[in-house]
This record gives structure tokens, C-alpha cells and sequence, in this order.
């Protein structure tokens, strides 16, 4: 019994061993792949390039105008020619709003009229090119507008005089909360007699830039008043004004809505080896009617356009389907956010990821991830490789850009996180132009996002 058994324990000991199939961290070295991706994109990028053309060939691009199907069409040459193997445009229905002529004027009482710098917000109704006299009147915040009666504001143009609170280490959270009822202000003051609204420009700098953003009005609302946003300066100067005296505005608006019309989203993908599971990076395409939009969002339509080319000129070969969303018309309702994720759930397409940039060219700090804690967990695995390219804060959990419709339809959701302390200075005004973009910021941007696309594509 004991030579059978020896013989038998020979022979199998001659077998060769059965090899088990690598996993992803056997088969790479992800601090040389992070290398490889960081030289590829710092050496041989067009990412400042194509922003270059995308903000002065281009130029502004709002969404129902001819400037919006230019960037379409610079968008589809792009992608082609970046590698995207599949390149088609989404119809979406959005509204033409007309800006047209405007100008603001102040007069104390025993003063002469002074033209004062301002921008009509997005949507808002006009005085029909005519001249619109009345009183001001100010409030610090807009909680007090619940508390006026109608005969406080009756005929009154209502200024909102809150500034962003600059005690916020993130300018993003100062941003959010000065915002979060400024949209609808329009709709409370003019429902109680108001004539118009002037709101002091949501931005970090002391200037006199008006910064601009969209008004929402009620849907049954029939008291839909003008409204308009004034530099920091200017607020300043007339609250000063009115510390004092009765001031009186003069508006002239001769914007106008105009129905709807079509625009696009672009859409372009790099199909997957292994299966039709997506790996979605979105930025909105447009920008608006009197900007060229660099950091919002030109810096990450380009940085999208980058993933792509790297992916292709490194050859990493992708396991997922890797897609490029540019949205239309986020700047003006966002139907191009919501007409792709309702395409998504019709389609019922698998996507495991969504990743945005929309928070400006600047120098990368990390990623918010808004999904569950287990993916979070998966992420947080791979903090040491990201460490040498400045990228750390993993912990922000809610997403805030033109992914987040597709949180509903339970997608895992990342936006890049970058350093905002100067993105405010610029954001939705004439100052957001190309040379305030600086190269190699933009560029480590675009590292980060192909090392975390290359790391979600490996390992999920």
C-alpha cells in the first residue's frame, strides 16, 4: 500500500501547477500607470489648445443660439478626432431667451442719474425696451422678503443686498447657501407688488463685475417682474446711498423669451473590450450669451475631450465602455442633464460610474463621491496613488453638477474637486475668459481624471 501511494504522491507532485488569472493589481503597477498617464497628458496634451478654440474661435455659446451649434459642431470634430470610436448628438428642447438691450440707472434725491453696471439674469422678464422709474428699497436677506406685506413693497424695485459670507474656507458652500433662495425671489416680491429685483452678484471678488445666473419664476406666476444682478462695488455704493436717502432706479430691459428650439448634447464613446458597462465623464458644452465661459465650463468640456485622447494614445486598452457626455444648456434649466438621464433609465444602460468636472480649470484636490458607502470604501483604497499628483479630499459626499439626475437611477457619482478660492472671481461673468486659465493647472486636472477612470475601468 505504501509504493502506490508514494508512486501516486510523485506523480502528482510532477503536475503542473494551475494558474490563477491575475487581478487587476497583479497585472499593473498602478504608481507607473499613474506615471505613464501623467507624462502622456503634461507632455503631449491639447487640452489649452482646444480650450484656445473653443473660447475665442467659438466664443460665447448659449443655448438656442447660433453660437451653441458652433460649439456643437467644434465638439464632434473634437471627440472624432481624439479617438472617440462613436460619436451622436441627443436632440434637447430648450428655451430661447433673448437678452437684448439693458441698462440701469441710479439717482439720489437731489442727484444726477449715474449708469451702473448690471446683467438681466437668465429666463427674466423685460421693461419692453421702455423705461421702468421707481423707489428702492433694500433688503439684506432674502428670508425678510416672507416677512414684507404688499404695501411695504408695492411699486418698489426690491435690491437683495447679501453677499457671499467669506468666512467659508470653500467658496462653493458660500456660493450654495447665498444662492438657495435667490432664484425664486423674483416670483415672491413680484407676487406681492413689486416692480423689479436687483440682486448683489454672488462672487468672492470686490469688484464691479456683475456675475450672472438664472431666475426662476413659478409656474402660475403672473407677477413675473424683471431681474437683474449688480457688481459688489455698485452694492456697496448703494447701500450706502440708502443709509441715507430715498434712491431712485431707472431699468431698461429689452429681453424677451422666445419659446423653444433644438439643441444638442454631444455624446461620444471609446465601446469597452470586456462588456457595454459604461464609465460616463460629463461638462456642459454651453456657456453664457456674454461669455466665453474658460473655467465654466470650457476647462471641462476639454478635460473630457483629454481622457479620450490619452486613453488612445497609451494604448489602455478599457475594459467598460468609456462615454463623454457634453451637455446642452446648463446654464439656462438644464434640459440636457435631464434628457440624458431619462434616456438612460428608457435605454436601461448600466453605467458604474459618472464623473463630472464643472468647478474650473484649477489645481486638483480630490473627487466628491456621492454613492454608496461600500464604492466609497473601494475609492478610498487608493488614496496613496493619487497623493503624489496633490489629490487627497475623498470625504465631500454630495454631488452638485450635471450628473446628479442620474443619482436617481442609483449610478454611482464623483466630481472633481478642485482648489475654488479664485473660481468665483470669474464665474458666470465677462471676466471668465481664456487668460485666466492657467495650463498646467488645467492639465493636472486631466491627469487626475484618466487616473481615476483608468482605476474605475480595472477594478470594477
Amino acid at each position: 500500500m505504501i509504493i502506490p501511494l508514494f508512486l501516486g504522491g510523485f506523480l502528482f507532485s510532477q503536475k503542473k501547477p494551475v494558474k490563477k488569472p491575475k487581478t487587476a493589481a497583479e497585472k499593473f503597477n498602478y504608481h507607473e500607470e499613474f506615471k505613464k498617464i501623467s507624462d502622456e497628458i503634461l507632455i503631449n496634451s491639447t487640452a489649452y489648445n482646444n480650450l484656445g478654440e473653443l473660447t475665442k474661435s467659438v466664443g460665447a455659446r448659449f443655448s438656442g443660439t447660433v453660437g451653441y451649434a458652433k460649439a456643437a459642431d467644434w465638439a464632434e470634430k473634437n471627440l472624432k478626432e481624439a479617438g472617440a470610436e462613436k460619436v451622436w448628438r441627443q436632440d434637447v428642447k430648450v428655451p430661447v431667451w433673448i437678452r437684448g438691450r439693458e441698462y440701469l440707472q441710479i439717482k439720489a434725491a437731489n442727484g444726477d442719474w449715474k449708469s451702473i453696471k448690471m446683467l438681466s439674469f437668465g429666463n427674466s422678464e423685460g421693461t419692453d425696451g421702455k423705461d421702468m422709474i421707481a423707489d428702492i428699497m433694500m433688503i439684506n436677506d432674502v428670508k425678510d422678503l416672507n416677512k414684507l406685506i404688499s404695501a411695504d413693497v408695492k411699486d418698489k424695485i426690491i435690491f437683495v443686498n447679501y453677499p457671499m459670507d467669506q468666512t467659508y474656507v470653500n467658496p462653493v458652500d458660500a456660493y450654495l447657501s447665498a444662492a438657495k433662495n435667490k432664484l425664486l425671489a423674483a416670483s415672491v416680491i413680484g407676487q406681492k407688488g413689486a416692480k423689479a429685483l436687483i440682486i448683489r452678484s454672488l462672487t468672492t471678488a470686490i469688484d464691479d463685475v456683475p456675475h450672472a445666473k438664472m431666475i426662476v419664476y413659478e409656474p402660475d406666476d403672473k407677477a413675473r417682474i424683471p431681474a437683474i444682478t449688480i457688481g459688489a462695488k455698485s452694492a456697496d455704493e448703494l447701500e450706502k446711498l440708502l443709509s441715507k436717502q430715498t434712491v431712485k432706479a431707472k431699468l431698461n430691459m429689452s429681453a424677451q423669451s422666445k419659446g423653444e428650439t433644438v439643441n444638442q448634447n454631444i455624446i461620444a464613446e471609446i465601446p469597452g473590450k470586456k462588456d457595454g458597462k459604461i464609465i460616463l465623464l460629463g461638462a456642459q458644452l454651453d456657456s453664457w450669451d456674454f461669455a466665453e465661459g474658460a473655467h465654466d465650463d470650457g476647462t471641462g468640456v476639454v478635460q473630457c475631450i483629454e481622457v479620450l485622447r490619452a486613453f488612445k494614445a497609451l494604448g489602455l486598452e478599457n475594459n467598460h465602455t468609456i462615454r463623454v457626455i457634453l451637455y446642452a444648456n446648463s446654464e439656462n434649466g438644464g434640459q440636457g442633464r435631464d434628457m440624458y438621464a431619462a434616456y438612460v433609465k428608457k435605454k436601461e444602460e448600466k453605467h458604474i460610474l459618472a464623473l463630472g468636472s464643472d468647478s474650473g480649470g484649477y489645481s486638483p484636490r480630490g473627487f466628491r463621491l456621492d454613492m454608496s458607502p461600500q464604492r466609497r470604501r473601494l475609492i478610498f483604497e487608493w488614496k496613496n496613488y493619487f497623493l503624489p499628483y496633490g489629490v487627497y479630499d475623498f470625504d465631500q459626499t454630495e454631488a452638485i453638477q450635471d450628473v446628479l439626475p442620474l443619482k436617481k437611477l442609483d449610478i454611482p457619482l464623483a466630481e472633481m474637486v478642485v482648489d475654488t478660492q479664485r473660481y468665483f472671481d470669474y464665474h458666470h461673468s465677462t471676466e471668465d475668459t481664456l487668460d485666466k486659465v492657467n495650463k498646467r493647472e488645467l492639465l493636472m486636472g486631466a491627469v487626475v481624471m484618466t487616473q481615476l477612470i483608468f482605476m474605475v475601468d480595472k477594478n470594477w
